[in-house]
């Protein structure tokens, strides 16, 4: 029985009205033979079924193998639920012991080709549960109960066993497809499988990868070309299962995997296969089930006894992906001006996901009508405009609209993986914010242009043909405390218009062994789809000196800096790590860091120029000097709070703010930093 789902069709026309009246019609014409057997006691009367194979009882006798005597059986069992005068039948059946019910010694009394091994548990009525066996004084007399799944099946209705849908779920092929590297993957699949044979076990395909929706897209894909069905399990449904629940299950699903011509496929996506009581429910499903079984998960599972092919489903390439772009935008595409490039070069996003933004995007921009019936239209009306860079410039507006959109939503979308794993900083600085010597401020901008430029770089010009090494872009952000680290990673982040993420190193560091990879890879997976910058922050943590290995303690933490390290060259996006004591760390991941920024505490002539921005054009002020405020001897961070603070107290005593609320403002501040205020640094203030 192991894979007679790749040798039959047992797909039921049931939206056939034809079908479905030839069916019934053939049930009650089996029903009236046995019918004729409790009113005549059968055996001695002719006792042939009409033969035909186009219905679903003969479909369901053939797939489970079930004797002429057993077909009878399940009719007896039919009839009690079809005809309300057959527990008459049987209580007057002669020669039986009356019960107004279907029995064992029932069925053996009036039913030709009788055999007592119909009714052991390994027989197909039982092993398969097409019928019940209620409580009785003994087995034979006890009342016999056709399942309700197999009636609704006979009768011609072929819906999911209602014990099953809070745990299995009908997983639809989407209507994107497959790209044309994983539509090779989707054969390679269904060739595999329909190339074993018969008699064999169908071995267990393990679909892994960062790419969910796209797995899933495969497997639907692949049993399309198998003419199966696909069903969707989550891992997380069996985790707490019992061992007797967990036999109940796989009883159920296999018997339903046959009558919906269906296979399994179990979702470890999201559920962390090495806790031992998951791990345990998901290798005992996999070893049991005898069903088609496809299994997705973010990360290679371990190898079990049954047979299993290990299949990586990567990303779309860029290719495939600008591709998939063109098809989704349609003509619109012609509109962007080389901006689907730039989509391709910053984001990847499955094919799913991709069609999911241009939707989004195309209805918002016609919502809020700055779109053009088409870019011909608007062109054409240049020739009888009375001004032709008029309509050029309609156009030119409604294309630029529209390439915000979508990036806007790309962010959007790639956004739902990292906001559980880091904070997301809301970016509002801007280079006029950025009080820094100017060579520090070129380093910046380099960097800012090396992530702008990347796809032209590593893509067009050769680069990345190189090898994966090296192409992340990385930084290291040095400092004291409020020298504006932080604030430059969000001046990037605004000019590139990306998503910034703080990360506290200090918080993703476990004591458990390998369980800081584990935190690290679930943030840069997430990160790589929308091209996140990533902040993070105290990289002391980890990337102290690294000292002579002397224990296994000693040697996992120069295995975690080695994984950070691969994961930062690799990654596609910008990885800052913020540091206040440069000097702490190792000279040999120095060397590993593209770009080294060192923020500088700000002297008077910068603390000046601090002061001078530091205030919104909205805040009223009065007789502020910043050249006397700067010889406040603090950091730019420290010069915000002061500010900060200086506007709660104007505002609470209702006036602008004045130095006498700066000078109060800076009090506390030095008393939260346990230094003291000398008479140099405020006189002549008031």
């Amino acid at each position: 029985m192991e894979n007679d789902l790749l040798t039959h069709s047992l797909q039921l026309p049931t939206d056939d009205a034809k079908w479905q009246q030839a069916n019934y019609s053939y049930l009650m014409n089996a029903l009236a033979i046995v019918r004729n057997a409790l009113e005549s006691q059968g055996k001695e009367n002719n006792f042939t079924p009409a033969l035909s194979t186009n219905n679903a009882l003969s479909t369901l006798c053939n797939i489970f193998g079930l004797s002429n005597f057993e077909r009878n059986v399940l009719l007896l069992c039919i009839g009690m639920e079809l005809d309300a005068n057959w527990g008459f039948l049987c209580a007057n059946a002669k020669s039986v012991i009356t019960q107004p019910y279907p029995t064992f010694m029932l069925a053996m009394a009036v039913l030709p080709q009788s055999h007592w091994s119909a009714f052991t548990p390994n027989a197909p009525l039982r092993r398969w549960q097409l019928i019940q066996i209620a409580e009785g004084s003994a087995l034979n007399l006890s009342p016999l109960r056709i399942d309700e799944r197999v009636l609704h099946y006979v009768v011609g209705l072929n819906d999911l066993d209602r014990r099953l849908q809070d745990i299995v779920k009908p997983l639809q092929m989407q209507s994107t497809g497959n790209v044309a590297s994983h539509l090779q993957l989707a054969e390679q699949l269904a060739t595999t499988w329909a190339q074993i044979k018969k008699e064999a076990v169908l071995p267990v395909v393990q679909l892994y990868g960062n790419e969910v929706a796209s797995k899933r897209a495969i497997a639907a894909t692949a049993c399309k070309f198998l003419n199966l069905n696909l069903h969707l399990m989550s891992a997380g449904a069996i985790s707490s299962l019992r061992h007797n629940e967990m036999n109940d299950l796989l009883h159920l699903w296999e018997r339903e995997a046959i009558l919906n011509n269906s296979a399994l496929l179990l979702d470890c996506d999201e559920i962390d296969t090495t806790e031992p009581a998951k791990e345990n429910a998901i290798a005992r499903l996999i070893e049991n089930i005898s069903s088609p079984l496809i299994i997705t998960s973010r990360d290679r599972q371990r190898t079990f006894q049954r047979p299993l092919i290990n299949i990586e489903v990567p990303k779309p390439s860029t290719i495939e992906q600008r591709a998939i772009w063109q098809d989704a935008l349609g003509e619109a595409t012609a509109c962007l001006n080389g901006h689907v490039e730039t989509l391709v070069s910053h984001f990847s996003l499955s094919a799913s996901t991709i069609y999911t933004v241009c939707a989004e995007a195309r209805g918002r921009w016609g919502a809020e009508g700055q779109r053009e019936k088409s870019c011909t239209d608007a062109i054409n009306r240049v020739s009888t405009s009375n001004s032709c860079t008029d309509a050029i410039n309609r156009v030119s507006t409604s294309n630029s609209s529209l390439s915000t959109l979508l990036w806007d939503t790309c962010r959007s979308q790639a956004r739902s993986g990292l906001d559980e794993l880091a904070q997301p900083i809301e970016v509002g600085a801007t280079w006029d914010d950025l009080v820094l010597p100017e060579a520090q401020r070129q380093v910046l901008r380099d960097i800012a242009a090396h992530v702008r430029q990347r796809a032209k770089v590593y893509e067009q010009w050769g680069f990345g043909s190189k090898g994966g090494r090296g192409l992340g872009i990385s930084a290291l952000f040095a400092g004291a405390s409020g020298t504006g680290k932080t604030m430059a990673a969000e001046v990037i982040a605004h000019e590139l218009r990306l998503d910034l993420y703080r990360i506290d190193l200090s918080s993703v560091v476990s004591k458990y062994i390998g369980e800081t990879e584990k935190n690290l890879r679930r943030v840069f997976d997430a990160a790589e789809a929308g091209g996140a910058i990533l902040l993070f922050d105290e990289a002391d943590a980890l990337f102290g000196k690294r000292s002579e290995v002397k224990d296994s303690h000693d040697r996992h933490a120069n295995i975690e800096v080695g994984y950070l390290l691969q994961r930062m060259e690799a990654y596609r996006g910008l990885a800052i790590l913020t540091t206040n004591l440069k000097g702490s760390l190792d000279q040999a991941f120095l060397r590993r860091i593209r770009f080294i920024v060192q923020f500088p505490f700000p002297d008077a002539n910068q603390r000046t120029e601090i002061w001078q921005r530091i205030f919104p054009s909205q805040t009223p002020t009065q007789d502020l000097d910043p050249s006397k405020l700067a010889r406040l001897n603090v950091s730019g961070g420290n010069i915000r709070n002061i500010a900060l603070n200086a506007a709660f107290l104007a505002a609470d005593a209702g006036k602008p703010v004045e130095m006498k609320h700066i000078l109060q403002a800076a009090k506390s501040e030095y008393a939260k930093l346990e230094r003291p205020l000398t008479d140099a640094e405020v006189k002549g203030w008031i």
